[in-house]
Order: structure tokens, then sequence, then C-alpha cells
């Protein structure tokens, strides 16, 4: 897919206890952040919140499969965790080409410089709560 400057895509995804279930079982991560209610509760966040991992995923996807689409892999990317996600919330990610790099090997590889934006939604608010950059190929 070749991508133009302007150019957007979003994806959501709503987490669930079942999402962070099946990256634990994945990754072997079991932070009693995200599976021991009690533990959770005590802390900063006061209650159970999902794995980075599962919120930056959706932007990956999004990359794969959205904008520019498949056969595009992430070449780079800084992300900055700016506020929890806690299970049940929904998860928007959302690109923006900045600019469009000459073909590599066939490939477009678009930076994206702008913030690609994490919301969590609850009701009528939206936080941001992750932004960050990368590199496409």
């Amino acid at each position: 897919m070749d991508v133009e400057v302007g150019q957007t895509a979003t994806r959501s995804l709503t987490l669930m206890q079942k999402h962070v279930d099946m990256y634990a079982e994945m990754t072997g991560g079991y932070n009693p952040l995200h599976f021991d209610v009690d533990f959770a509760a005590k802390t900063k966040f006061g209650g159970l919140i999902v794995q980075g991992g599962l919120t930056t995923g959706i932007l990956n996807a999004l990359v794969a499969m959205d904008m520019p689409g498949p056969d595009t892999v992430f070449l780079s990317h800084d992300f900055r965790f700016t506020g929890p996600v806690y299970i049940g919330d929904t998860v928007t990610a959302m690109a923006e080409v900045l600019k469009v790099h000459p073909k590599k090997a066939g490939h477009p590889a678009a930076d994206r410089n702008h913030p690609p934006d994490r919301r969590k939604r609850t009701g009528r608010r939206s936080l941001v709560l992750y932004d960050g950059a990368g590199g496409l190929g």
C-alpha cells in the first residue's frame, strides 16, 4: 500500500482479562499488578492493569494490517507510557504519516513521528496513555 503525507489510520480494542492471561502465558510475565486484585489495589494504580506490551501491540497491528499494511514491520519505535490501562478499557491507536521516504527493497518506509495516541475511553473522557515515534520498512 502506498502512503501519503497526512494519511491517518486508527485501530481499537477493548482489553479484557483473557488478553492479560494469554499475554502472560506467551511471555511468562505474571506480575501481580495484572493478576492479584488485593496487591494491585494497594499500588499507585489502585487496581489491575494490563501489560504494556498489549497496548503497544495494537499499534503493531495497525501498521501491519491497516497502514501501510501487510509486509510492513517496525524498524524502530520509542514509546513513553503516560498512564495505566485498566482491564476493560478500550484502547485506540492512531498513526499519521508525516513524511514518506523513498522505497527500500520495494516497500515504502513511512516515518510516524506524530505521537501514535493511546487513548483510554471512559464515558466522555479520552486520555493519552502513551506517545512515541517509529520508523517502518
